[in-house]
């Protein structure tokens, strides 16, 4: 994979369709990306159904996330005082730019040019690595996946497996350039023990480490931070310095509801039954600082919105990707935001209605996210109510407005309604070329179907009476 080119043309054509019509230029990609995902789906189906309490385990998460929407002041400041009260420093952070001036004061301080961090969906949606490189301090990511894409100049895919869209053999082509293994040598074990190498270097020197959050509990003022590599806990254990970055709705009311999330977590995101690495982190160890950031970043507006309220009960599994049939076949960074998939085109418009307009149209509204979600976010729901304000804010293009404008008419008038249904049936039957062609995007990728022979209207006239 030419990582500079495929770099350059996210730059260069932002929008969704485009994005996704390059990823499905190369088809045995496109192919392998669908089954490898569809097999952890079925992963992640066969690890829930172990569990006879699956649906009332989703059940209790829905409402425990309801109740801290609808107490997140309280339970925020409970979290805060409780945090503090065991030596750690809080920060509050409104947007993404404070979030990354607080980090970067904080490292400031201590004259540390090069820090490690492990997996943090908010730092890549803060653009953190950017603005601390722009400051002169390298960000080692110490994730497997993470350091893959950040050799590779790309920020993550998927925000479970963000290298999914990688090859073993590509995989080792990029660390014989950058780690020196020998060419041609795409063993997984040896690669991976070779970034283990390359890794530990890193956390051997490093006193600084940043983290991201699972689950931060209002009770006991603890984070939560679940990993499968260990790398979270390298990087805190030896660094004297500990910034763990957090989303203000990454809120648990009580240390006992970890018991909850925690089996719906893994067993949604990869079919794990636990991740192996749930680490607490309550307190600095003797002689070390410990900095909490606490990030807003849109996430207070979205919390006022009782359509759209609902997605900020997101645990970051990652299901509603792996279960998709449009990520599954577009790739990660067709999104062109830091969260990909369903969920990702419901967040991203809430930050910037403009810039992500095409994300909520990167569906076909199956319903299969909101299906497999363990907190049971209405994401298909909000989908299709994202296209509505869009369309109200005349944030979609003109192409589209006057399709649905037209539609709409017609559908509205049973005259009209009925003549382009018998039109639309004589053209596709005897002069199909007028509709079978490059200039229908629904044909670009699809059969059309054969016409039937006559109008649903009539065949229900013919048959109603039937038992």
């Amino acid at each position: 994979m030419d990582t500079e080119t495929t770099i350059l043309d996210r730059k260069t054509s932002s929008d969704h369709a485009t994005l996704a019509d390059k990823f499905n230029l190369d088809e045995p990609r496109v192919d392998w990306h669908d089954k490898t995902l569809w097999f952890i789906r079925k992963k992640r189906d066969k690890a829930a159904s172990q569990l006879q309490e699956w649906e009332q385990l989703r059940a209790v998460a829905s409402d425990i996330k309801n109740n801290v929407l609808a107490n997140l002041h309280t339970y925020l400041l409970a979290f805060e005082r409780n945090a503090q009260q065991h030596g750690i420093t809080v920060h509050w952070a409104s947007d993404a730019a404070e979030h990354n001036k607080i980090v970067h004061k904080i490292i400031e301080k201590t004259g540390i040019k090069q820090v490690v961090k492990s997996k943090s969906m908010l730092t890549e949606e803060c653009h953190l690595n950017a603005y601390l490189k722009t400051q002169g301090i390298e960000v080692i990511d110490t994730d497997l996946g993470e350091r893959i894409v950040q050799l590779a100049g790309e920020p993550p895919s998927h925000i479970v497996l963000p290298c999914i869209h990688w090859k073993k053999e590509e995989i080792g082509e990029l660390f014989s350039h950058h780690l020196g293994t020998p060419e041609g040598n795409s063993d997984p074990q040896f690669l991976t023990a070779a970034a283990r190498i390359h890794l530990r270097q890193h956390f051997m020197s490093s006193r600084l480490a940043i983290t991201g959050v699972n689950f931060a509990v209002a009770e006991t003022g603890e984070i939560v931070v679940c990993t499968n590599e260990g790398n979270a806990d390298l990087g805190v254990q030896l660094a004297d310095v500990h910034i763990a970055c957090v989303g203000i709705e990454k809120i648990i009311p009580l240390r006992k509801h970890l018991g909850v999330f925690l089996r719906l977590l893994a067993r949604s995101a990869t079919g794990q039954p636990i991740t192996t690495y749930s680490s607490h982190f309550q307190k600095p160890r003797k002689g070390q600082e410990m900095h909490i950031v606490l990030v807003d970043n849109g996430r207070s507006k979205r919390l006022g919105s009782a359509d759209f309220r609902n997605a900020l009960k997101c645990i970051r599994c990652g299901a509603c990707m792996n279960t998709c049939p449009v990520y599954r076949r577009s790739g990660g960074h067709s999104y062109h935001y830091a969260i990909a998939g369903p969920i990702g085109a419901i967040l991203a418009p809430g930050l910037d209605m403009k810039k992500h307009a095409d994300l909520p149209f990167a569906s076909t509204l199956c319903g299969s996210c909101s299906n497999v979600c363990p907190v049971k976010i209405d994401i298909h729901d909000q989908l299709y109510k994202w296209r509505q304000l869009l369309a109200q804010n005349r944030k979609v293009g003109i192409t589209k407005r006057v399709a649905a404008n037209t539609m709409a008419y017609i559908l509205s008038h049973h005259t009209l309604y009925t003549f382009a249904g018998t039109a639309g049936r004589w053209l596709m039957k005897y002069v199909p070329f007028i509709i079978s062609n490059r200039f229908n995007p629904w044909y670009k990728q699809r059969e059309m179907p054969k016409p039937p022979e006559h109008s649903f209207a009539r065949w229900y006239h013919q048959n109603r009476n039937f038992k």
